[in-house]
Parts: structure tokens; sequence; C-alpha cells
């Protein structure tokens, strides 16, 4: 009597090992499905590219008021949070009244670059919308300019203010006999030299450009969107098969059951 080590391996048949000719032939005998699903994904895509209105970035640049080249009157920064908390609430339910809208169809987003003196508006909005953009950005452009001159003006009283006291006080010099006098005329002539210098370079804040419509629509392009749908739809098409095939498996073995039972 041979008897087997209990060393040997053990083989014994499974019925769950599928192969990939057993793969190969449930997309075979399920290709229709594996079309209906890759045609629901790419049509699906494909209304989706031609309904949805394409959004282009609208863009407004202001630069701030300078006291000297380089030289923020105010800093950006500044100028950036009265936008942001001070303009853009009072002017966005101005302009909702006005257009007679629930809400506007699109945000602005204000920021500062980094290392510049520039205000950077920029709304994303149909072509539809360009009037109502626009007309948003000016209005938050006014109001920072608006602010931006009255400190100009302030400051620019203030210098003119120094610069009179200056030529008094050299004039005074100027009648003295007093030994410093001379030293105290360099001094003052020195000093009247750089008011007016700072007078001169005193620079008021400016717009840039008003809501200028990007060459290219923002957002992601319709052929991108087109591949990715195949891609997905060609993915999506292989899992629904075998999914469906599984269905069917599970089908089968309960009826299976029910007949068993019935019998």
């Amino acid at each position: 009597m041979n008897q087997s080590s209990p060393y040997e391996p053990q083989h014994s048949p499974s019925n769950d090992e599928i192969s990939l000719v057993d793969l190969a032939k449930i997309m075979v005998r399920r290709w229709k499905s594996m079309v209906l699903v890759f045609l629901v994904v790419v049509l699906g895509a494909l209304a989706y590219v031609l309904l949805t209105e394409r959004a282009y970035e609208y863009v407004s640049i202001y630069q701030v008021a300078e006291e000297a080249p380089g030289r923020a009157l105010e800093a950006p920064a500044s100028v950036l949070a009265k936008a942001n908390n001070l303009y853009l609430g009072p002017e966005t339910r101005k302009l909702r009244e006005s257009a007679g809208l629930e809400s506007l169809p699109f945000e602005v987003a204000a920021a500062s670059p980094s290392d510049t003196l520039l205000i950077r508006l920029g709304s994303e909005a149909s072509a539809d919308n360009n009037e109502l953009v626009t007309q948003m950005h000016e209005a938050l452009l006014a109001r920072m300019m608006a602010g931006q001159q009255e400190r100009v003006e302030k400051h620019r009283a203030s210098l003119e203010q120094q610069l009179e006291n200056a030529e008094r006080a050299l004039e005074a010099v100027e009648q003295s006999t007093s030994e410093r006098a001379g030293e105290l005329i360099a001094n003052y002539t020195q000093r009247l030299a750089g008011i007016q210098q700072d007078l001169t370079q005193l620079s008021e804040g400016e717009v840039v450009q008003v809501a200028v419509q990007s060459l290219e629509p923002a957002g992601t392009g319709r052929s991108l969107i087109m591949v990715l749908a195949i891609v997905l739809g060609g993915m999506l098409a292989v899992i629904g098969v075998f999914i469906f095939e599984f269905g069917s498996i599970v089908r089968a073995s309960l009826k299976k059951e029910k007949t068993g039972k019935a019998s």
C-alpha cells in the first residue's frame, strides 16, 4: 500500500480560479455592456463640455501711491486689507441691488503680488458677465484711489507746511548776526532741498488696467476633459463588465439554491 509522504504538496482543484482566457471570454461575451458604459461616460462629458459656458479671467491692476520711487506711501498689504474688509462687501451689495440679482455670478479675489507695489483684482466669469465684472472692478478701484488720494493730499500738505516753516527759519537765520548763522543756513538749505525733493517724488496711485480678459478660457480645457473622459470611460467599461458578470453569477447561484430547496 502506497502512502503519500506528509511532506509532499497536496494538489486540489479549485473552481474559484479564473484565468486570463476566462477574463477575455467575459469581456467578449459582454462587449455590448462595455460599449454602453463607455458611451455613457464619453457622451456625458461631451454634453458637459458643450453646455457649460466658458469662463474667462478678468484682471485689474492698481499701483499704490509712492512717497519715493519704490517706496509706498501706504503698504500694499494695508490697501489690500481695506479692499477686502471695507470696500468689497458694500460694493457687492450695491452692484447686486442695481442689477437686480440675489448674488453675483462671480467672485473677486484681491491680492498683492510679492515684491511689488501692485494690487491685483481677479474674477472668473463668462463673457456675458463682462460688463458686471467691469463695473465691480471699477467701483473697487475708485474706492482704493479715493483712499489713496486722501493720504497723498495729507502727506503733501504736511510736506508743504514743513517747507514753509523751513523757509521762514532760513529767512530768520539769514538776518541773524550769530556766529553759527552760516552753519544754520547750510542746514536749513539742505533741509529745504530734501523737502522739495520729497514733494517732487510724491506720486499718486494709478490704475494700470481694468478688467482685462484673458486670451484663453480659465479652468480645464475642453480637449483635456474629453481625453480624461475617454480614459475614464475605458476603465469604467472594463470594471463594469466584471461587476455585471459577478452579479449574474450571484443571481444564478441564488436561483440554483431556490430550485434545490424546492425539489
